[in-house]
């Protein structure tokens, strides 16, 4: 027979035990109930940890223009040169020239259509000083100065010549300007002396034609990526202009695509082509086999969120600018 004494430490630990028992049932209950409210599972707190290791840009800051004045109103696109972030300010009929920690420097432009002047800045593309601003409503895309000073019209005297229709995203690789036309539904390609060297594409839906391509990229490989806007997806070209695939977020482009007004586009250090769903919100990225591994973003006004995203811009040190034109700013992540 046991005596008080002891059955006491045995009645301890009962007590301890039922204690410790409850005290779990209370955390399993608090973490099963957030993750009913979040929508959230909580055994996927591990493969969400992993899933943002897949390349995924982080967020850095936010550019916006210099009150007083200096607010953009439906920023289209984005390039960077010498390290100075030049930005169509489009509803303004203008660019904005920043440093590279985002201050406002400069502005140039204005509406018009005679030299110097814009009717609807859009892509912009830049090299050894120069800066390529195309006008998707005259036709033209000027070459300005760092400063924006007025040099000449690109591959035209005047935009009446009508070699370009309506340009446009820009984009240089290997001393070649590339333009997509969206009334033309093809890619030019000029040397930067202005001489047409090829065309690609020509209206339509198949494999190679476009309608109304909004924005064009290259990579290392020399391989052409063109955002075929109004066919909702992204083909690829090899260096001499030959159909290579389709990417739309399905296996093999052949499938529903994700994008809806697909826009910008651009390739960051590691190889992934990141591309702007303009009406969903959301920027895709995809692997170099055009497989989706990550997207970000989706409709809001907190940093990491877009309202009608359009431009993107990948620079030589990583950073990824991205147009947000209804929320008027331009956000930039670290790729």
């Amino acid at each position: 027979m046991t005596t008080i004494a002891e059955r006491r430490p045995i009645q301890i630990k009962r007590k301890y035990v039922y204690w410790l028992i409850q005290l779990m049932f209370m955390i399993a209950v608090i973490g099963f109930g957030y993750s009913y409210l979040m929508n959230k599972s909580p055994f996927e707190i591990v493969p969400k940890v992993t899933q943002n290791l897949t390349g995924q840009p982080t967020f850095l800051k936010v550019i916006y223009g210099k009150f007083g004045g200096g607010e953009f109103e439906k920023p289209m696109a984005v390039t960077v040169m010498d390290n100075k972030i030049y930005i169509s300010d489009t509803n303004n009929h203008r660019v904005q020239i920043f440093d590279y920690e985002g201050n406002p420097l400069k502005i140039f432009g204005g509406y018009g259509s005679e030299p110097g002047k814009f009717q609807f800045p859009y892509g912009l593309a830049g090299k050894d000083g120069k800066l390529y601003v195309a006008d998707l409503y005259t036709g033209a895309i000027s070459v300005v100065d760092a400063d924006g000073k007025f040099l000449n019209y690109f591959a035209e005297k005047k935009p009446s010549e009508n070699i370009i229709a309506a340009p446009a995203g820009l984009f240089i690789d290997d001393n070649k300007l590339y333009v997509t036309d969206v009334k033309k539904h093809a890619v030019l390609v000029f040397d930067l002396q202005g001489k047409l060297l090829k065309t690609i594409g020509k209206p339509g839906r198949e494999p190679g034609q476009f309608l109304a391509p909004n924005a064009v990229t290259v990579d290392r490989d020399g391989n052409i990526y063109v955002v075929d806007t109004g066919n909702q997806r992204v083909q690829v070209f090899d260096k001499n202009g030959k159909f290579m695939k389709i990417i739309n977020g399905s296996k093999d482009g052949k499938g529903d695509s994700v994008f809806v007004n697909p826009r910008g586009i651009g390739i960051d250090r590691k190889g992934n082509i990141l591309v702007v769903s303009n009406l969903t919100h959301f920027i895709y990225g995809f692997d170099k086999d055009g497989k989706k591994i990550f997207s970000f973003g989706g409709q809001g006004e907190d940093n990491e969120q877009f309202t009608l995203p359009n431009g993107l811009y990948v620079d030589d040190q990583g950073r990824v600018y991205i147009t947000d034109t209804a929320n008027a700013r331009v956000t930039v992540y670290q790729s």
